[in-house]
């Protein structure tokens, strides 16, 4: 039967209701991702169920599923008998995590150096000039943001889902770490600099060039990253 008048479905039907469910989930587990991508919610925060299915305007049910996507992803925690929280990273995953990264952004950079059209290109200077703007108006946040859309634009230009999927992954697992990184705005004008650096190689067809450069800028992040957390260390501050 032609589904030509939404009024004629029955939304009871079993496979009506949980195609309705599993979208709820989709949407809910989206915005408490990017709650936590974006800082709103920290490391160790614990998550109210009720209230964050009050202020999403959802029952309590994909608030829920949710939650156990998230924790399998390794954004969240089950806490038995205490709850659900966002994950904290050990410092020594964070860094390992980065040499994941080195190794897949070193590819990807030698992929688009030979595959980048000039429209891709053009898409990921114009994030870079974006970033700057960031920059020069001392918005961290934005900075932040338009940074994660830029190293996962070039991932999903070099054409393997596989390897998007896995790199989106981790690059949430490390969000909380890299958003720590980016807070100091004279690391935001080195950051740019790479940025640019990494453009730059892209352009130049050089795979190896492209390659080695997406290492070392991904390498960087690692360096301020164990740099940072020593200095937490040594203050007795722990990792947010």
């Amino acid at each position: 039967m032609p589904f030509d008048n939404l009024d004629m479905l029955d939304l009871a039907h079993p496979t009506i209701a949980m195609l309705q469910t599993s979208s709820l989930t989709s949407a809910v587990q989206q915005a408490l991702e990017r709650m936590i991508t974006l800082g709103e919610l920290g490391p160790g925060d614990k998550l109210n169920e009720a209230a964050l299915a009050e202020r999403l305007g959802v029952s309590r049910g994909p608030v829920r599923e949710a939650f156990r996507v998230l924790e399998e992803a390794g954004l969240l925690t089950l806490k038995k008998n205490r709850g659900v929280y966002v994950r904290q990273i050990p410092l020594q995953e964070a860094l390992e995590i980065y040499e994941l990264r080195a190794m897949m952004e070193a590819h990807v950079g030698a992929v688009l150096a030979e595959s980048a059209s000039e429209e891709q290109l053009t898409s990921l200077q114009v994030m870079i000039d974006s970033m700057e703007q960031a920059v020069q108006a001392q918005d961290s946040a934005l900075y932040y943001r338009l940074n994660v859309e830029f190293h996962e634009t070039m991932v999903s230009f070099a054409g393997n889902r596989k390897l998007y999927l896995l790199y989106r992954r981790l690059t949430r697992e490390l969000a909380l770490f890299r958003r720590r990184n980016l807070a100091v705005q004279s690391l935001l004008t080195g950051s740019i600099q790479e940025h640019r650096e990494v453009l730059a190689a892209i352009r130049s067809r050089n795979k190896k060039l492209a390659a080695d450069t997406l290492r070392r800028h991904v390498q960087q992040s690692r360096e301020r990253t164990a740099r940072s957390g020593d200095a937490a260390d040594a203050t007795g501050k722990t990792s947010s």
